[in-house]
């Protein structure tokens, strides 16, 4: 098993080219697709979930493996349902043939969809066939992974009668729908909310068009926590290519960090203009911290590892999508915080909270090996911790998901990253 040692420098004086972010470049693609573009997107996630979205979408192969792309295989099972080019299995690793997809099936047979289950029922892997869809009225519960939403908010436009989507009860991950609907637009697509819960999508086809990517606010996030954990009072970190204004639903990340004694400042605030972001220690910190992550659940391991280190109780809800993640999120924190005495109570499969108090300090090992789970939010959002301990990180590859430059930047920064 491949190990990285991290051990911090005394100064935290950085500048950092975030990757550009997986979440618009995977819904770009699919409208580059739909919409017959055959220029790809300006700055492309270079990680593993928007490569394999690339070489399907090129390749067109009859069975498709997706790896452990959560994104890309709801994303890519509403485009072959809906576009008339043969008949494809999807599948990907042993994590992802747990991982739900039933809900996401089911709305789309009610659109005419022709899919069949290729092993257990309500999970990957799938038979699809592709063909026109009509399209029309749609109801699914709000609650359920956005992504689930988006994968048919895009083919929308595609959809003989358009598509109005109404979702039932509480809305979570309300931004990433969002990002869906702002990305559509740009590409000449009429959708839009037209109540509170319910979307339309007019069946206009969408009109190929140049666009740039920004970068990824998820990324920006585990700086903000190097910049919170630092023992540096003067750390400063530079992230280069993020926006001001932007519609990616982890830009709430400078918000919440400035709970726990991060400055953000921008270069230029010029809406839809990449620029440089400025991160300093302000001094002022939250004794306590309590925050719905409904809207933004990539961010929760962030806060708890974060929140555990810097000493500040925490009850964070809004987290029911973390059990069905690359790994069951909620889990895998509550065994990891706990090899570094810190016991989590999670309730309702939905909360996590933290106390403040630490068992057994003393007889901690050092340096603690922390696991990975093949999740790559776990790497990235443990690995600042080794400004406070030593740690050693299980897999650290993982992090090439969503993040593949991220221990080269470490490094650059100053860390050590010894294998």
């Amino acid at each position: 098993m491949t190990q990285y040692r991290l051990t911090a420098p005394e100064r935290l004086v950085t500048t950092v080219k975030l990757p550009a972010s997986k979440s618009i470049s995977n819904r770009a693609l699919i409208i580059y697709a739909l919409s017959g573009c055959k220029v790809l997107p300006d700055n492309l996630s270079d990680c593993d979930d928007t490569e394999v979205m690339i070489r399907a979408l090129s390749e067109h192969p009859q069975t498709i493996d997706i790896g452990a792309a959560g994104t890309s295989m709801r994303f890519m099972t509403a485009f072959l349902a809906a576009t008339a080019n043969g008949e494809h299995v999807i599948t990907g690793t042993e994590r992802m043939k747990h991982r739900p997809i039933k809900i996401l099936v089911e709305a789309l047979r009610y659109l005419g969809a022709d899919i069949q289950y290729v092993g257990e029922e309500g999970f990957p892997p799938l038979r699809i066939v592709g063909r026109h869809l009509q399209g029309g009225y749609l109801e699914i519960e709000g609650n359920v992974s956005s992504q689930y939403i988006s994968a048919l908010l895009m083919i929308g436009p595609m959809l003989d009668k358009g598509l109005t989507l109404r979702l039932n009860g509480e809305i979570i991950s309300r931004p990433y729908i969002d990002l869906t609907l702002c990305t559509m637009r740009e590409f000449g697509a009429e959708a839009d909310w037209i109540s509170v819960d319910t979307i339309e999508v007019k069946p206009k086809p969408y009109a190929p068009t140049s666009y740039y990517i920004e970068n990824d606010w998820s990324a920006a996030s585990y700086w903000y926590e190097m910049v919170a954990l630092s023992k540096d009072r003067d750390a400063e970190v530079k992230l280069e290519g993020l926006m001001d204004g932007s519609k990616q639903g982890d830009s709430s990340v400078r918000y919440i960090f400035s709970l726990l004694g991060v400055k953000t400042t921008f270069k230029s605030k010029r809406p839809g203009v990449p620029t440089t972001v400025t991160l300093k220690k302000s001094g002022h910190m939250v004794p306590r911290l309590e925050y719905d992550f409904g809207n933004s659940p990539d961010l929760a391991q962030t806060f708890v590892v974060a929140c555990c280190a810097l000493g500040v109780p925490f009850h964070f809800i809004g987290l029911q999508t973390l059990k069905i993640k690359e790994t069951d999120r909620i889990a895998a924190l509550k065994t990891e915080m706990a090899k570094l005495g810190y016991d989590l109570v999670d309730t309702n499969d939905s909360e996590l909270s933290w106390d403040g108090s630490i068992s057994q300090p003393t007889s901690l090992p050092s340096p603690t090996t922390i696991d990975t789970y093949d999740d790559h939010r776990m790497a990235l959002a443990f690995a600042p911790l080794c400004q406070r301990r030593e740690i050693v990180i299980n897999q650290p590859q993982v992090v090439s998901k969503s993040y593949p430059r991220f221990w080269e930047d470490l490094q650059e920064a100053g860390f050590k990253v010894e294998g």
